[in-house]
């Protein structure tokens, strides 16, 4: 397998920047205040959006409605923390009808309703059809949950049905614990066995990225043998849901620190194929073959960690993460991905 076609991508998530106002203990990019912003440019916008033009898909109820795996979200890191810039986003997706698009936010910039509301409007006015807000644990150790639910408050005014909860869950039981404002992780596991309420929530959860260092008290860890003969938690190649960085990366689906090519190319990536030949990890990881990716690894000198994994993408990433620092493959990138990992 020397080439193999990038899947049209029919819907996505351009990350403006990884700089974000929290270092959450999930975060599958390692997001954090430490970054150096490196936002995209108004002219990497033009040239983007000129390129995802006519290839995403809108919503199944239309361009104006929203849905979680369709359309285009603005994402981050926090997009909110260069609000111009995501106005200046957002107009220009329109001027190249995207369709379905909206921004994902940990509401930190949600301090009054007065600002909450301008905000929002101005970006409804400038052609954003809604918003996903970001709920749960992870974020409620940064965020206080009164500024979320003003959001979420708010977004139902001014968008109506577009608002998109994730975690609903979370929202709900946080509600019912009257939490409201910031609490640490420990504290909320105490909260919830104080209140009878261990194992009422049924969520998403992503163990990959920070979540492999930070959570590793929180799980269990296994062998490699037993990880290893499990699929991935989603293909490598599809076309739905992947994401476009602001440093001309194409990131598949969740697995950040890997690239797919450059966004700049997309046309030919999908018209003539990822050339392989000199991407021997990016091969390893399309054919989801993680157990060649570690004797792979091995020759260049990797151990596994003898305490053992928490899934199968905390062996991947610490595999890529040691075969980043031999400075040998350009499909892992990008490299401020791994350098801010530690």
């Amino acid at each position: 397998m020397n080439k193999i076609k990038l899947p049209l991508p029919q819907s996505g998530g351009l990350i403006l920047s990884y700089k974000c106002t929290a270092a959450c203990r999930h975060c599958m990019y390692f997001c954090s205040p430490q970054w150096k912003a490196d936002w995209f440019t108004e002219d990497d916008l033009i040239e983007f959006f000129s390129l995802l033009s006519r290839k995403i898909n809108s919503s199944p109820w239309g361009n104006n409605s929203v849905s979680l795996n369709h359309g285009l979200h603005f994402s981050g890191g926090e997009p909110f923390l260069n609000y111009d810039l995501l106005w200046k986003a957002v107009e220009i997706a329109g001027e190249y009808n995207i369709p379905s698009t909206f921004v994902e936010t940990n509401c930190f910039w949600c301090s009054s309703d007065e600002t909450t509301r301008e905000k929002l409007m101005n970006l409804k006015n400038a052609g954003l059809k809604g918003i996903l807000i970001s709920v749960n644990p992870f974020y409620a150790e940064y965020i206080p949950f009164e500024q979320t639910e003003r959001c979420i408050k708010i977004s139902r005014d001014v968008f109506a049905e577009n608002v998109m909860i994730y975690q609903l869950d979370y929202y709900r039981q946080f509600k019912q614990l009257g939490i409201k404002q910031t609490i640490s992780l420990e504290d909320y596991y105490k909260l919830i066995q104080n209140n009878y309420l261990t194992g009422s929530v049924e969520v998403e959860m992503f163990l990959m990225g920070r979540a492999n260092k930070s959570l590793r008290d929180f799980y269990p860890k296994y062998p490699r043998e037993v990880l290893l003969s499990q699929p991935c938690t989603t293909p490598v190649l599809r076309n739905w849901h992947n994401h476009f960085d602001n440093y001309g990366n194409i990131m598949p689906g969740y697995c950040g620190g890997v690239s797919l090519g450059s966004w700049r190319d997309i046309n030919r990536l999908v018209d003539e194929g990822i050339d392989l030949e000199d991407k021997p990890v990016l091969r390893f990881l399309i054919s989801e073959d993680i157990e060649m990716l570690y004797h792979f690894a091995r020759d260049f000198g990797f151990r596994e960690n003898p305490d053992g994994y928490l899934s199968k993408c905390d062996i991947c990433f610490d595999i890529r993460r040691f075969l980043f620092e031999t400075e040998k493959f350009d499909e892992l990138r990008p490299r401020e991905f791994y350098l801010y990992s530690v």
